[in-house]
């Protein structure tokens, strides 16, 4: 999606540069330089002039943004007080180092840990409207992949100023970074952000590269066991980890998958994505151990990755593309380091 790569802004600098003339005229066109201000309607018109710049100054917009669903997003300066409504924008916000700038964030918004210290303005789906504008934010900042527009609508209509990001690839995730550097004055910082994630990402292709392509299952929940499709991050990072991932033909995001069709298309690698690997490691490998035709099964290759590494668009997916590399290529996964000490 286009965006400026900076925003636009009107104020003094510009107006000058209309009017050179009539400023430097007068200093030119008398002897002196200070004698044409013996006339007071030239004192009264410079004030005049001057006075009117001031308004222009306060009254225009200083920046102009197309957020990343094409929506024109305009606020009146550096933003100073931001709404994150989802759990990746808050970590790109931290990343940034606008974390004082923050006055609300998610229930869903659980890193860093500071996050959790912010007011929480609802969740995802729902959030409490008259709290936000008693946040009094100039700057609300949305995910087109998990806020409703019903609820980017009404923000806009209430006068919030609000940016609407939406990654759908790791690649979209530097672009995203890119945007918010922009559009919050921390291009530099998003710039580094980026370079390091580029640099990281390049070492596990280079890694990877030469080493066959495991066909990987990667499991989202139990009840009913959903895997990702075509389209996905997770996918995109799958095979940007060296791994074929058995559903990546499907055309759903995230399609329900059966044991029975694990077993039919005979997975190299489970990954199991959860929201608590060390607690969930027992349970969950003894739920696969009973399927032991299953090559993975057989092989021992069943793995457990924090699902916040890969389901959340943000500087922390780096982390997750090389714990998957590490997952797929590695070998069998060891034991919690706690479990592994008794």
């Amino acid at each position: 999606m286009e965006i400026h790569p900076c925003p636009k802004r009107r104020g003094s600098g510009d107006l000058l540069g209309q009017y050179p003339d009539q400023i430097s005229t007068p200093m030119r066109s008398h002897s002196h330089p200070f004698r044409c201000y013996k006339k007071p309607w030239v004192l009264y018109l410079l004030g005049l002039l001057l006075l009117l710049l001031s308004w222009r100054e306060m009254a225009s917009p200083s920046s102009i943004f197309i957020d990343e669903v094409g929506r024109k997003v305009t606020f009146p300066g550096p933003p100073k007080r931001i709404i994150s409504l989802a759990p990746n924008i808050t970590e790109i916000l931290f990343a940034l180092g606008m974390d004082e700038a923050i006055v609300g964030v998610t229930l869903n918004c659980n890193y860093p840990e500071k996050a959790k210290e912010k007011v929480a303005v609802g969740s995802y789906i729902r959030v409490d409207f008259e709290r936000i504008l008693s946040l009094k934010p100039d700057l609300v900042i949305a995910t087109g992949a998990g806020n409703t527009r019903d609820m980017v609508n009404r923000l806009e209509r209430l006068g919030i100023p609000t940016y609407v990001i939406f990654p759908k690839k790791f690649d979209d995730v530097l672009q995203s970074i890119l945007h918010l550097g922009q559009l919050l004055r921390r291009e530099e910082k998003a710039l580094s952000i980026i370079q390091e994630m580029k640099e990281r990402k390049q070492k596990v292709i280079e890694k990877t590269k030469s080493l066959p392509r495991p066909r990987v299952f990667l499991q989202i929940g139990e009840s009913p066991m959903v895997t990702v499709g075509k389209g996905s991050f997770a996918d995109d990072l799958i095979r940007l980890a060296g791994g074929e991932n058995i559903a990546g033909e499907e055309r759903q995001m995230y399609p329900r998958f059966g044991r029975e069709e694990v077993l039919r298309r005979s997975p190299e690698v489970i990954i199991i994505s959860t929201m608590n690997p060390k607690g969930d490691y027992d349970r969950m490998i003894s739920e696969w151990n009973r399927w032991k035709t299953i090559y993975a099964v057989k092989q021992g290759r069943i793995h457990l990755i924090h699902s916040d590494l890969i389901d959340r668009p943000s500087p922390r997916m780096i982390d997750g593309l090389e714990e998957m590399a590490r997952l797929i290529h590695q070998g069998p996964l060891l034991r919690p380091p706690e479990k592994e000490s008794k």
